[in-house]
């Protein structure tokens, strides 16, 4: 398979045809047309459906596309770095993360990243879905979790502890549970498909079953509702620090347990090569939080 065939591909899918994909390349329409057909010949597949007006990847272009992109981007990194030119973070770094944890920790550190690598593009997936980073061609993902996955590399950035929290109004109207077991007779505002909540005392992990008549697919859709004072929810502490400070929401302390303490994981596949732009941003997001101590 020929990388240079790889990469009529991955333009002409981005430009939307192959006149487009000869443009940028600075080659024929022709010649664009040949080298893709040779990448078809030596994969065995059709990647694309051609007419006179339009261009569409097939099911077997869909599948090849993100592996494609990612070969294009290896060679290219490959080069640079064996020619010693290396300018820092350059190309397109496709992050995906948590649509909070995005919007209040990733998106403010986003305009010194830009203007430190004038070469740097960013696309951020906000999503609180966890997707396969090799299908979807993401370079890097935030998680917050435990992190089980051993085909991924993973970077601990950060402890990352949680809070029982409620709206002021709801713990006025229906108090507050002191104990774990009181806890499992509260509203309780949970994830999707997330039935119990795990608490800590001494080293020892109980689990609570959660009386829940609403959840979300969202936290941000858990957070908004417990403002609200539909119940009581489990927010991260870097979530809800603006909220406790201005009265919105308050702490729920239990006397028996605490909420298990999760960790901010910086991930990637281990097929991708470590290019300068995952690690700039790694240690620019890693830094970060070591200065927001007080949030995290």
């Amino acid at each position: 398979m020929n990388t240079e065939d790889v990469l009529i591909f991955t333009a002409a899918a981005g430009g939307g045809s192959l006149a487009e994909a000869a443009r940028r390349l600075a080659i024929t329409p022709m010649a664009a047309s040949r080298r893709l057909a040779a990448l078809e010949q030596s994969l065995g597949v059709r990647l694309m459906h051609r007419t006179t007006r339009a261009l569409s990847l097939t099911p077997e272009g869909e599948t090849f596309l993100p592996y494609a992109q990612a070969l294009v981007e290896n060679e290219e990194q490959a080069r640079i770095l064996l020619r010693g030119d290396d300018q820092g973070a350059t190309g397109l770094l496709r992050v995906s993360a948590p649509v909070a944890f995005s919007t209040r920790v990733i998106a403010p550190l986003i305009p010194s990243l830009l203007d430190a690598h004038p070469l740097l593009r960013i696309s951020l997936d906000m999503s609180d879905t966890m997707p396969d980073l090799v299908a979807s061609g993401i370079d890097l993902a935030i998680r917050i979790a435990r992190l089980k996955d051993s085909s991924l590399i993973a970077r601990k950035l950060a402890d990352n502890p949680r809070s029982i929290v409620a709206s002021p109004s709801y713990v006025e109207k229906h108090g507050r549970p002191r104990t774990a077991t009181e806890l499992a007779s509260h509203p309780c505002l949970p994830l999707h498909g997330v039935t119990h909540w795990t608490f800590v005392r001494a080293g020892i992990e109980t689990h609570v079953r959660l009386q829940s008549r609403f959840s979300s697919t969202s936290i941000e859709g858990c957070h908004a509702t417990c403002l609200a004072g539909a119940g009581i929810t489990l927010l991260s502490d870097w979530n809800i620090a603006d909220d406790i400070e201005a009265g919105r929401l308050v702490r729920i302390g239990l006397e028996d347990s605490e909420p298990e303490t999760l960790a901010i994981w910086a991930v990637y596949p281990t097929t991708k090569l470590v290019a300068p732009k995952v690690r700039s941003f790694i240690d620019r997001l890693g830094s970060q939080l070591g200065e927001a101590k007080t949030l995290i």
